[in-house]
């Protein structure tokens, strides 16, 4: 099971944009049907890639602010950041080895 990858506004900087590490960032939502059906994705992820890179989840409804900051209009989308700056992204769901690879090619 993995850890919490929720991530806040407040911790953002800190655990994303300072990261030496890329860091892949899940925008979903409770009621997003295809954001959940990548949730064990994105879990599964952050444990394969534990110390290569890192991942964290953003609640749009909680953390709107992020969310407008980054020009989230559809979700799931995941952006991949390196060295505080959004390095590649992807919108809507997709296979696990997509996922990964999006984030692999950052390593």
């Amino acid at each position: 099971m993995a850890t919490n990858l929720t991530v806040s506004t407040s911790e953002f900087e800190e655990k994303v944009l300072k990261s030496d590490v890329p860091v892949l960032v899940d925008f979903w939502a409770e009621w997003c049907g295809p954001c959940k059906a990548i949730g064990p994705h994105i879990d599964a992820i952050a444990e394969e890639m534990s110390g290569s890179a890192r991942v964290f989840k953003v609640n749009v409804d909680q953390e709107g602010e992020l969310a407008q900051r980054y020009g989230i209009m559809s979700i799931p989308a995941l952006l991949v950041f390196k060295g505080g700056q959004v390095v590649d992204q992807m919108v809507g769901s997709g296979p696990k080895d997509t996922i990964k690879a999006l984030v692999q090619k950052h390593v």
